[in-house]
């Protein structure tokens, strides 16, 4: 939900992406891309929900962002994201609500409910740290010496 004003949050995701495109490509994941959506009327986390399901593609592997979901560490993440590409799901859809969070019925459809921990953050900073997380699990993915554990 919501739309990025450029600035630096915005070129760091941008970045991130267009990793995940080049990094990602040889092992069957990516391209990686940002859909905004905007609630002009207001509705809240249930009319949010609506404009969100209405922007996942058929066969979408769903993962909600919520601050009670689940913590991964990152190579969960990247055996999460492994497991929906073997299992033929055609992409992932990841999901950042509303200042007021995802609609409780969009949280319970979700593949996965995932927390990026237990603060809560500005929608760009968790776009942010997202974009990073996915092109960490590529390169995890790929033998990429990028993340060292």
């Amino acid at each position: 939900m919501g739309r990025a004003r450029s600035g630096p949050e915005a070129q760091l995701v941008a970045d991130y992406l267009g990793r995940i495109d080049r990094a990602g490509r040889p092992h069957g994941l990516g391209p990686a891309d940002v859909v905004e959506i905007e609630d002009k009327r207001g509705g809240g986390p249930a009319a949010e929900a609506a404009l969100l399901a209405r922007c996942v593609p058929d066969g979408a592997a769903v993962c909600a962002l919520d601050e009670r979901g689940r913590m991964l560490n990152s190579p969960q993440l990247a055996e999460r994201v492994a497991a929906w590409r073997d299992a033929g799901r055609p992409c992932a859809a990841f999901l950042v609500g509303g200042a007021d969070g995802l609609d409780p019925d969009l949280l319970a459809r979700a593949d996965t409910v995932l927390s990026l921990g237990p603060m809560v953050w500005p929608h760009m900073l968790a776009r942010a740290m997202l974009a990073e997380q996915l092109y960490r699990a590529v390169t995890i993915l790929a033998g990429s010496p990028y993340h060292r554990a």
